[in-house]
């Protein structure tokens, strides 16, 4: 190779071959337009509220669109007509007395009779069934896992959860008393009532103490709610935590009937469940009411308690 070819060579600048001169890669760079910095003030914090409600009205629409509850609050619905039709037959006969000339007498009292009919047994097996599953119908289902990874958060989704309950027990709550209000207004006379001490209120008294009447209840399955949503948490089988809710208010129950156990029935939840027959009282046993509600707030914040305690720790398998 001649001096002149050698001197070209050492001119050119070398290329590796699969590489790419720094001149080039710079130049390339440059020619693309800057990336943008990621912001600092993230947006996602400010609609944080707002992603919990979105939670909560969707958690609301399943729960009130799904045919089983639809058809449980129809069945509910259904109990003040029964009551009252029954009670407008008997009511025809002569010499009646106690609860059936009370309601025949006015049609608000076909509410209260309702309640005492189905606060008991009915009502709670209704939000027991839809608080049960709260948590283990989605472990059941599998989605409970890409439910914690959207992300909605154990403790967030908690609350909704027990929310979501909430407002479906005074759902159930008013869906008996507008039944057991309007069955009432069409088969029995409307006017004074007159309450278990003897007293006679007017209809306007009388419909404000139905409402207090379902705040009370509502609370109640408020606290039954909490109880059964402290089940679901231990379980992935929806029917264990409802059917253990039952259970506990079935043996509450006994307890009650045995004399011996009288000192323990303040302590049993059932128990707080008829002291809405306080509002039927004059002036209302407003006392009555209060230790109900304390009572109440008792059992919701333990068992609300139990349920973070748990779910918060839990492995989610599924």
């Amino acid at each position: 190779m001649s001096t002149a070819e050698t001197s070209a060579t050492e001119a050119r600048p070398r290329r590796t071959p699969g590489l790419v001169p720094v001149a080039e890669t710079l130049s390339s760079a440059e020619r693309r337009p800057p990336e943008p910095e990621p912001d600092r003030l993230d947006v996602r914090p400010a609609r944080m509220p707002w992603a919990f409600w979105r939670l909560l009205g969707s958690e609301l629409g399943l729960t009130f669109r799904r045919p089983r509850n639809l058809v449980m609050l129809a069945v509910l619905a259904s109990v003040p007509v029964i009551v009252g039709v029954t009670l407008r037959i008997v009511a025809d006969d002569d010499g009646v007395g106690g609860m059936i000339a009370d309601v025949a007498g006015n049609s608000l009292m076909l509410t209260f009779v309702s309640f005492s009919f189905l606060v008991l047994l009915l009502m709670p097996i209704t939000v027991s069934v839809v608080a049960g599953d709260s948590i283990a119908g989605e472990a059941g289902t599998g989605t409970l896992r890409y439910l914690l990874a959207a992300p909605a958060g154990r403790t967030r989704l908690l609350a909704v959860k027990y929310l979501n309950a909430v407002v479906f027990g005074y759902a159930v709550t008013a869906v008996v008393a507008l039944s057991g209000l309007v069955t009432g207004l069409i088969l029995f006379p409307a006017g004074p009532v007159t309450l278990l001490s003897g007293t006679t209120v007017s209809m306007a008294e009388g419909l404000l103490r139905i409402l207090i009447s379902v705040g009370y209840i509502g609370a109640g399955m408020a606290a039954l709610a909490a109880v059964a949503l402290a089940l679901s948490v231990f379980t992935e089988v929806s029917i264990g935590a409802i059917a253990g809710t039952m259970v506990l208010v079935i043996v509450c129950q006994v307890l009650r009937a045995i004399p011996e156990l009288d000192a323990l029935a303040p302590y049993l939840l059932p128990t707080r469940f008829t002291g809405f027959d306080a509002v039927l009282r004059s002036p209302i046993d407003t006392g009555a009411l209060t230790s109900g509600l304390l009572a109440f707030g008792a059992y919701i914040t333990l068992s609300l308690s139990i349920a973070w305690a748990r779910f918060s720790g839990k492995d989610i398998t599924s």
